[in-house]
């Protein structure tokens, strides 16, 4: 008997007032106000909740809901090897300090959302969705560092 990788994407759901959701989705696209997201947590496993974008940081497509406590991800375009890297460069500040770097391919500022790719291809994050309107700051090109 074979077994097969569950495919189906891990994410964690960042609100603005610090709660996180991990789940699963099928319905989240890039854009919509609204998605579900069926709940993996111990407490509420199974529970679908009804996600509004707007009460939102971010959303975070991760390898694991655990991650690895062990490795210290490189948040700097400095720590990597950049050589390869396709897209935008961009750096996100958040209302809460917390700063994240990478590339995005569809990154405008009349979209709701965009998609980044964190600098470091190790870590938990696969790639992040941001909601546009819900950011500090955004810095492209030359002055993400």
């Amino acid at each position: 008997m074979h077994k097969f990788k569950d495919m189906r994407n891990h994410l964690v759901v960042h609100y603005h007032d610090g709660r996180l959701l991990k789940g699963y989705s099928n319905d989240f696209e890039p854009g919509v106000d609204t998605f579900h997201l069926v709940s993996e947590q111990e407490k509420d496993k199974g529970h679908i909740y009804e996600v509004n974008c707007t009460d939102l940081k971010a959303v975070f497509f991760v390898k694991t809901f655990e991650g690895n406590k062990d490795y210290v991800e490189k948040k700097q375009f400095d720590n990597i090897d950049s050589y390869g890297l396709l897209g935008l460069k961009i750096k996100v500040e958040f209302p809460d300090g917390e700063i994240i770097r990478g590339m995005s391919f569809d990154y405008g500022e009349d979209f709701k959302g965009f998609f980044i790719m964190p600098v470091d291809p190790k870590g938990n994050n696969q790639k992040i969705y941001v909601i546009t309107d819900n950011v500090k700051d955004i810095k492209v090109g030359d002055k993400t560092d």
